[in-house]
């Protein structure tokens, strides 16, 4: 093979249609819109969100109220009874929250929440804490620590 010889693949390139260039074509005259009628004519048809008479869905729906505030933060929740199942005197950290699939990922900061009991002491480094967790983790004889976000 040369590289005059080169070619595009069958049916790779296709002629584009030309309409209006007279009856001959195929496509004269009308140039394929039908005969009258609303999308017949220059800048007809309708917008992508006509529903054909039915309410359309902006105004179905009630109007999305409040805002989302742009630099809020997002917490990644784990409960101590989960943590209650560690051996004791186990460091907890989030990349070891993470090694257990508590938590998805360490790319958001942790906050442990105080649902359920715990019994085994632990070193618990996290984000935040509720006022319950502290309290309970402390109570078990294990420390808290708040890593900076």
């Amino acid at each position: 093979m040369k590289l005059h010889e080169l070619r595009p693949n069958e049916g790779a390139i296709k002629k584009r249609k030309r309409v209006g260039r007279g009856r001959g074509s195929g496509y004269g005259k009308t140039a394929g819109r039908g005969t009258k009628g609303q999308n017949a004519r220059s800048g007809g048809g309708v917008p992508l969100w006509h529903q054909g008479g039915d309410t359309p869905f902006f105004r179905r729906f009630p109007k999305k109220r409040g805002f989302t505030p742009p630099h809020r933060v997002e917490y990644q929740e784990v409960n101590i009874e989960y943590l209650a199942h560690f051996p004791k005197n186990t460091e907890v950290t989030p990349e070891v929250l993470e090694a257990v699939r508590l938590i998805p990922g360490d790319e958001k900061p942790v906050a442990i929440l105080g649902l359920g009991e715990i019994d085994v002491s632990l070193t618990v480094r996290a984000h935040r804490f509720t006022k319950n967790a502290r309290a309970k983790i402390e109570a078990a004889g294990g420390s808290v620590e708040v890593i900076e976000k």
